[in-house]
């Protein structure tokens, strides 16, 4: 079994910075694996979470949707079993609950459906 435990949202105003960590233990061995982050907001399905940036299993190659680039870096610390999300110049449209996802595959994963283990999510909510 593997446990994803995400951390440090919140409340916060357009142009604020938030960072978001993501733990990860249990019989999946961290640093082989890629990770990601997604949002989902209210009305769409798990299905349909939007993948805000993901992290191959070295950290050497990552992605981002179009929206976050320049803004939002995804960076991973295989010694700690942790990923984060660095979120800066934060819009209203950033808004939502953020998942971060661990992937049974070692390259970057574009799809939630490539993702079998979640965390339980965690709200960010950013006003304008």
């Amino acid at each position: 079994q593997v446990q994803v435990e995400e951390s440090g949202g919140g409340l916060v105003q357009a142009g604020d910075s938030v960072m978001l960590s993501c733990v990860v233990s249990g019989r999946r061995t961290f640093d082989k694996y890629a990770m990601g982050w997604f949002r989902q907001v209210p009305g769409k399905e798990r299905e349909e979470r939007e993948c805000v940036a993901t992290i191959n299993y070295s950290g050497d190659t990552t992605y981002y949707t179009d929206s976050v680039k320049g803004r939002f870096t995804i960076s991973r610390d295989n010694a700690k079993n942790t990923v984060y999300l660095q979120m800066n110049n934060l819009k209203p449209e950033d808004t939502a609950v953020y998942y971060c996802g661990v992937s049974p595959f070692g390259g970057i994963a574009y799809h939630s459906y490539e993702y079998d283990y979640w965390g339980q999510g965690t709200q960010v909510t950013v006003s304008s």
